[in-house]
C-alpha cells in the first residue's frame, strides 16, 4: 500500500474525508450540509442570480440559500420577481438536494469519497430513518429500512423525486395552461410547482402565487398530494412500494406515521373549521363545501407544505397558535418536512397514555416500543421546543411586531414549513441570522446536532444508587 506521501493530493482529500466521515458521520453530514448552504449564499449573491443584474446582500443570500438548502420556504425578497432565470435554476436545484435529508446526502457523497456503499454510508443513511442509529450503531428492533436495503432506500429517495415531481408536473400542466401562461412558462411552473410541493419547501414562481389557481381545484389537490407524499418520509414510500396490498406487512413506523398523519389531518380541518370562520374574515362569505376543502388545504400546508391561500396575518389568534401546534409537529421522519415528526408525537402520546393507564410498556398496533425509544421522543420534543422558545426570546428583542406573529414565524423557521405573517421579510439582518439558524436546526435535527456536538462518547461501567424524585 502507497504511503500518504506517495498519495496524490485529490488522493489524500478523499482519503482524510472517508476518515472523517468513518470517526463521525453525524459531523460528516451536518458539514456537508453548511457547506452547501455557503455554496448556494455565493451563487445567490452574485450578479447573474438577480433579474436586476446587481449583487444580492450577504444577509438576504445566506438567509434565502438556508431556506432553500432547508426547504424551508422562507424568504426575504419576492420569489418570483426578485431572482433571474439562473438564479431560479439555482433555488430550483437548492430544493432538490436539500430534500434528500442530511444524513441520506452525507451517505451518498461518502459513496462517492470511498467509491463503494460501505457500511458507515448505510449508517448514514439508516439513520435519516432512525436517528438512535448515530450513536449506537444497528439496533436490535425492527426497522422501517434495514441495513440490507439501505441501497434499495437511496434508489428510491433518487426515483421518488424524479417520477413523483414528473407525474405531478404533467399532470397540472393542463391547469397552468388554462391560468393563461405561455407554453415554456406552464412547463416551468408545472415542474417547479411540483417540486415545492414535494419537498414541502412553498415557493412559488409566478406573480400572486396561487391566487390564478385559487379555484382550480384539480391543481390545488395535486399541490396537497405531493406535499402528503413528501411529508410522510422515503422509508413509508419504500415500504409501501414493495408491500402496498399487504398492510400487515407494514412495520410499526409506517403504521404510525401514517396513522398519526391522517389522525392529525382530519383533526386539523375539525379545527379550523371551529376556530377560525367565526373568528375572521378569512373565510366569509364561503359555502360549506368551499369552507371544508379551504380547511384541508391550510390543514395540509401546515404539516410543512408552506402554500397558502389566504392571508396568514389575518387569521385569528387561536388560529395562529392551533396551526403552532401543526407546525411543531410536523412530517414523518426521514421525509422533506421539519418539525419534531408525527411518530415524535405519537411516541410521547402513547407513553402519557400508558402512564395515565398505570402500563409499564409502550404498546402499538402488537408491539411494544422499548424505553430509549421515548427517551429519544422525550429529547427531540424538548430541544425542539427550547430551540423554538429561545429563537423567538431573542427575534423578540430585536423586533416590534406582535409576539405570536413572531412566534408563528420561528415555528414555521424550526418546521421548515414556509409560512409566513410577514413578519420575516422585515426582520433585521441579526434576526435574519438567528431565524436562519433555527432553521437549520429544524432541518439537520437536534438530536443529529447534538451528536455532532459530542466531543465523544463515554461509556460508563458503573451505575449509580437509584432514587426517585417527585415528579408532577
Amino acid at each position: 500500500m502507497a504511503s500518504s506521501q506517495q498519495l496524490s493530493l485529490p488522493a489524500r482529500i478523499r482519503e482524510g474525508l472517508e476518515a472523517f466521515a468513518s470517526r463521525s458521520p453525524s459531523r460528516f453530514a451536518i458539514l456537508i450540509f453548511a457547506s452547501l448552504i455557503m455554496v448556494f449564499t455565493i451563487l445567490l449573491a452574485q450578479p447573474f442570480a438577480s433579474a436586476t443584474g446587481k449583487p444580492t446582500s450577504f444577509a438576504d443570500a445566506f438567509f434565502n440559500a438556508m431556506s432553500t438548502i432547508c426547504v424551508a420556504g422562507l424568504s426575504t425578497v419576492d420569489m418570483a420577481t426578485y431572482w433571474s432565470p439562473l438564479g431560479n435554476a439555482i433555488i430550483f436545484t437548492g430544493t432538490q438536494v436539500g430534500a434528500l435529508g442530511v444524513l441520506t446526502l452525507a451517505s451518498i457523497l461518502g459513496t462517492i469519497i470511498s467509491g463503494r456503499l460501505g457500511l458507515r454510508a448505510r449508517l448514514m443513511a439508516a439513520s435519516d430513518t432512525n436517528p438512535m442509529r448515530i450513536h449506537s450503531g444497528p439496533v436490535a428492533e425492527g426497522q422501517a429500512i434495514r441495513l440490507g436495503e439501505v441501497g434499495g432506500l437511496l434508489a428510491t429517495v433518487a426515483f421518488s423525486l424524479i417520477i413523483i415531481e414528473t407525474t405531478i408536473a404533467l399532470l397540472m400542466l393542463p391547469s397552468v395552461l388554462s391560468a393563461g401562461y405561455s407554453l415554456g412558462e406552464s412547463v416551468w411552473y408545472s415542474f417547479y410547482y411540483s417540486a415545492m410541493a414535494f419537498t414541502n419547501t412553498g415557493f412559488t414562481p409566478n406573480v400572486g402565487g396561487l391566487v390564478p389557481f385559487a379555484h382550480d381545484y384539480w391543481f390545488l389537490t395535486l399541490i396537497m398530494v405531493g406535499v402528503f407524499l413528501g411529508s410522510v418520509g422515503f422509508p413509508v414510500i419504500y415500504a409501501l412500494s414493495r408491500n402496498l396490498k399487504h398492510p400487515r406487512r407494514w412495520s410499526l413506523h409506517v403504521k404510525l406515521t401514517l396513522t398519526t398523519w391522517a389522525i392529525l389531518w382530519f383533526g386539523g380541518i375539525v379545527g379550523y373549521l371551529i376556530l377560525e370562520p367565526g373568528n375572521s374574515q378569512v373565510f366569509m362569505g364561503m359555502g360549506p363545501g368551499e369552507l371544508t376543502y379551504q380547511a384541508a388545504f391550510l390543514s395540509t400546508m401546515s404539516r410543512s407544505g408552506g402554500f397558502n391561500l389566504v392571508d396568514i396575518s389575518q387569521l385569528d389568534s387561536s388560529t395562529l397558535l392551533f396551526t403552532d401546534m401543526l407546525m411543531f409537529i410536523g412530517g414523518g421522519s426521514a421525509s422533506t418536512a421539519g418539525g419534531i415528526k408525527v411518530t415524535t408525537f405519537a411516541v410521547l402520546i402513547l407513553a402519557a397514555i400508558a402512564e395515565a393507564r398505570g402500563r409499564s410498556s409502550i404498546e402499538a398496533f402488537k408491539r411494544r416500543i422499548p424505553g430509549d425509544v421515548l427517551r429519544l421522543a422525550v429529547s427531540v420534543g424538548l430541544w425542539g421546543a427550547t430551540t423554538v422558545a429561545i429563537g423567538t426570546l431573542i427575534i423578540s428583542e430585536l423586533t416590534d411586531a406582535p409576539l405570536e406573529y413572531v412566534l408563528f414565524d420561528v415555528i414555521s423557521a424550526f418546521a421548515t414549513v414556509g409560512m409566513s405573517t410577514g413578519v420575516t421579510a422585515e426582520l433585521s439582518d441579526p434576526a435574519l441570522y438567528v431565524l436562519a439558524l433555527v432553521m437549520f436546526m429544524g432541518r439537520v435535527g437536534t438530536v443529529t446536532m447534538a451528536a455532532a456536538l459530542a466531543a465523544t462518547q463515554v461509556g460508563q461501567f458503573f451505575t449509580r444508587p437509584e432514587e426517585r424524585p417527585i415528579v408532577g
